[in-house]
């Protein structure tokens, strides 16, 4: 598997099994999205958040 690139190979294989095909250009989106987005998710997942407060009922609709 020398200079494979995995995702490329198990993304295609993983989605087929749940009966969704995919190419070339599907695969490049995926990866494109991921790198955008998958640096700031391990940065929220990496936030200590034991000390904060909950908030109770949310009002969505209004800004923090």
């Amino acid at each position: 598997m020398e200079g494979a690139n995995v995702p490329d190979e198990f993304v295609p294989a993983g989605l087929s099994a749940i009966g969704i095909e995919v190419d070339e250009v599907d695969v490049a989106v995926m990866a494109a999205t991921h790198e955008v987005f998958w640096p700031a998710i391990l940065e929220l997942l990496s936030l200590d958040m034991a000390d904060v407060e909950p908030e109770l009922c949310p009002d969505l609709s209004r800004a923090p």
